[in-house]
């Protein structure tokens, strides 16, 4: 599933909403079915640099098409994203 511009600005707009992190990540998930999603600590992902960041996410774009995922800065490869959370 390749990711448009205007996707990921619905992406943004939807994980810097008000509800809790839970739901915006459930409304991401509902917004786009075809796109994996995996939710994780910011910490985790220190040594990547995210395709965007929203103030309590960083976000970064995974391409699953191969054997292994991959963080990938290709919007037109992304099958799926890595939304860290901020402590």
């Amino acid at each position: 599933m390749a990711l448009s511009n205007e996707a990921l600005g619905e992406i943004r707009m939807l994980l810097e909403g008000e509800a809790p992190a839970a739901e915006r990540c459930a409304s991401v998930r509902k917004n786009f079915p075809g796109l994996s999603l995996t939710r994780c600590d910011a910490s985790d992902m220190s040594s990547e640099t995210p395709t965007f960041e929203t103030p309590e996410f960083c976000v970064y774009l995974i391409d699953t098409s191969e054997h292994c995922v991959r963080i990938t800065g290709d919007p037109a490869a992304a099958t799926g994203l890595i939304v860290a959370q901020k402590r």
